[in-house]
């Protein structure tokens, strides 16, 4: 999956080709045409029979006027098999074993804009953004929780630093979000049976997109079994109910919806399973989304690049689409501490499919997908002291707002002294994690907040009211580097109100519902 706060650096307790910042059945109010992988549809036809190569999935992205038609027509002439369209947006997902597939689509002009390979592995039969392993908690420090809880607190919200960072505490006394505004946690999966995540769950809502085409059967969206434990660990973070149970997230009374986009044993977020995440929440009504990774095989995706600008267009097209249709997208900044507003920057992991090649990148160009994209809000990430955590990554006008995303160096003040972000982990269990994929979660949490007080705040109105809401923060003049050691913050700059590691300042929960 999109490397959750890749490297930028992979998550370690993910699974190498996972990436965050931190998988299919009919999708019929999506999709134009759709067939499930495995149908007749899928079956291999005469002209696609003539070829060998390595079967590999595509996005073909439509010119204007171009119609879906035509295009799937093209598609199957050239060897390809069509596994969805959406003509909303005029991009067709298609597989084929042709290596000349794109370069013969290409050609035709006056039909595509752009096509690209959306994988350099073969198809067979994720990366986020979270930094380190999980650290489960134990019943030792459950219980100095409970004992520290005061009125009105959850069981374990003593060892929630990261709410009050953000006022969200104060926040749930005067509101709590509504039951009517839905985050889409486009991600792992979400274990929807967890009791603290339970009660707040939309299946209605949920689905698993993997391969590209919607598959909502019961359970579909839930944690491969061997695999992460991201989604849920999101999940919490942001509207974990007050129930009396574990902990609190930041909205806890607005609902939470999963769309499942990594692929099972290597967790990898391939661009048809996020474009699919991204419509179908559209389609559903999801009014704000967490992206807490980055779309594979690419860290960066450059628009010189016939394939990556396929990639680029298809995701772009899908996010405008889902925006249009009232969805606000929240998406983590990356845990490689690069400076993402940087004239270059070296991409050593790319492609994270395959063997990667070192090359060096001009950000401008070449985009972290979905977190770069117009309308998405990019959150770099904090600790307890309010520092810049040592992994986030950041840029002058790249970064729009900080958040919570946990700092092993930075210790709080709680039963547990831990510095990183407690949470729900699948199996009724709790764990702590840091990461850009962390902060995602509080800011969406906050979006929520905000349109459970505004609930005709178009995206872009809700997007300006995180930034005008946020608390403002200086460059700070010393942060914790990777070793736990103070250095002089000599990478931050500031302009036009912003700073490069904050962005317009860190989210403020109790200014949302007021």
């Amino acid at each position: 999956m999109a490397h959750l706060g890749s490297g930028r650096r992979r998550a370690l307790a993910v699974p190498v080709g996972l990436a965050l910042t931190a998988s299919l059945a009919f999708l019929p109010s999506v999709a134009a045409s759709a067939a499930p992988l495995g149908s007749t549809a899928d079956a291999a036809t005469a002209s696609q029979a003539e070829f060998t190569g390595p079967k590999l999935s595509y996005v073909v992205n439509l010119n204007t006027y171009a119609t879906v038609q035509a295009g799937k027509k093209a598609v199957e002439r050239a060897g390809g098999t069509v596994v969805t369209a959406y003509e909303q947006i005029g991009v067709i997902v298609a597989h084929s074993q042709n290596p000349e597939f794109a370069k013969t689509l290409r050609a035709n002009r006056g039909l595509f804009a752009s096509v690209g390979a959306t994988r350099t592995a073969p198809l067979q039969s994720v990366a986020t953004t979270d930094e380190g392993a999980t650290q489960q908690l134990s019943a030792a420090d459950a219980a100095k929780a409970a004992a520290a809880a005061t009125e009105g607190q959850e069981p374990l919200e003593s060892n929630q630093w990261d709410l009050r960072a953000i006022k969200a505490d104060q926040a749930h006394k005067i509101n709590d979000g509504s039951p009517d505004v839905t985050v889409g946690i486009i991600d792992t999966g979400v274990d929807d049976t967890h009791p603290d995540l339970a009660a707040n769950f939309s299946k209605e809502q949920s689905a698993n997109c993997v391969g590209g085409v919607a598959d909502t059967t019961e359970g579909a969206w839930r944690p491969y079994a061997d695999g992460s434990d991201h989604g849920t660990h999101v999940a919490g973070t942001i509207a974990a109910p007050r129930n009396g149970i574990g902990i609190s997230g930041v909205a806890p009374g607005v609902k939470i919806a999963a769309i499942k986009v990594s692929e099972p044993g290597t967790s990898l977020f391939y661009t048809e399973a996020v474009v699919c995440g991204f419509m179908f929440a559209a389609e559903k009504g999801i009014e704000v989304t967490n992206n807490s990774y980055y779309v594979d095989p690419y860290l960066f995706n450059c628009k010189t690049d016939d394939d990556q600008k396929a990639l680029v267009e298809a995701i772009g097209r899908a996010t405008k689409y889902s925006e249009r249709k009232g969805t606000l997208h929240v998406a983590s900044a990356g845990n490689s501490n690069q400076d993402l507003a940087a004239d270059s920057l070296t991409d050593d992991t790319s492609p994270d499919d395959a063997t990667p090649v070192p090359r060096t990148i001009d950000p401008k160009v070449c985009l972290d997908l979905p977190t770069q994209l117009p309308g998405v809000v990019t959150v770099s990430a904090t600790g307890d002291k309010g520092l810049r955590s040592y992994y986030s990554s950041y840029g002058l006008g790249v970064v729009d707002v900080a958040a919570p995303g946990g700092d092993k160096w930075q210790i709080p003040a709680t039963p547990d002294a831990n510095g990183r972000v407690l949470s729900t982990i699948p199996g009724g269990l709790y764990g702590y994690k840091q990461g850009t994929s962390m902060a995602g979660p509080h800011v969406a949490g906050v979006a929520a907040l905000l349109k459970s007080a505004h609930p005709s705040a178009t995206p872009a109105q809700l997007q300006a009211m995180l930034k005008a809401q946020a608390t403002k923060a200086d460059c700070p003049t010393q942060i914790y580097n990777s070793a736990g050691t103070l250095i002089d913050a000599t990478t931050c700059k500031s302009a036009w109100g912003q700073t490069g590691y904050y962005g317009y300042g860190v989210v403020d929960a109790l200014k949302a519902v007021k």
